[in-house]
């Protein structure tokens, strides 16, 4: 797995950005409806998902990654 590092501009700018404009825990809850909606979408227009549609997978993994990060809920007991 190939390993990136922010720039110094960008980490600022998202901890800015998760201090002043918005809270961890709502980004995430959007961040779940939102690719909830979009997968949702994607299964009713392609039923059969192997029609153009390989990154479909792990698009949908990494966006919820993202959420997990923000609000680790799906690894709370």
């Amino acid at each position: 797995m190939k390993k990136n590092t922010l720039s110094k501009e960008a980490e600022t700018r998202l901890i800015d950005f998760f201090n002043h404009i918005i809270d961890p825990e709502d980004m995430a809850k959007i961040l779940r409806q939102v690719n909830c909606i979009l997968a949702l979408g994607v299964m009713r227009q392609h039923e059969n998902l192997q029609i153009g549609l390989p990154n479909f997978e792990d698009n949908y993994y990494w966006l919820n990654e993202l959420a997990e990060i923000l609000n680790p809920y799906l690894s709370e007991e």
